[in-house]
């Protein structure tokens, strides 16, 4: 599966689906980027089960501020609306092969549990 363009208005339905996504935070004219673009497709074609998306965030700039982007590329990763890893900078195709490893291999039911365990101990605001 190759990449699909993510904006602010496909976003959500996006962290809600059911593959686990991956998501590269770029801009055209960021040189890191463009070197970390053509790595990303290729992982990407490898593993039709994850979403690999991409958000130009010099044209969605709302979307990043909300994400708190704050330097590009930026990888995240989000599995059933949690989100599951982020790192700023470009990773290596075999980094990236590992990231999708682990991500793959995440139990989500502990996920959950986990987060449900939190927010029980959070004290109420």
């Amino acid at each position: 599966m190759s990449t699909v363009e993510l904006t602010q208005n496909t976003f959500q339905a996006s962290i809600e689906g059911e593959k686990p996504l991956i998501i590269d935070f770029w801009a055209p004219w960021c040189g890191p980027c463009r070197q970390f673009g053509p790595t990303f497709e290729k992982v990407s074609e490898k593993h039709d089960d994850i979403v690999f998306a991409k958000v130009n965030t010099e044209e969605e700039q709302e979307l990043a501020a909300a994400l708190r982007i704050r330097s590009i590329p930026t990888i995240m990763v989000f599995r059933e609306r949690v989100l599951l890893f982020s790192h700023s900078g470009a990773l290596s195709e075999s980094q990236l092969e590992e990231l999708v490893s682990q991500v793959k291999a995440v139990d989500m039911q502990q996920v959950h549990a986990e987060i449900a365990d939190q927010q029980k101990q959070a004290p109420d605001a």
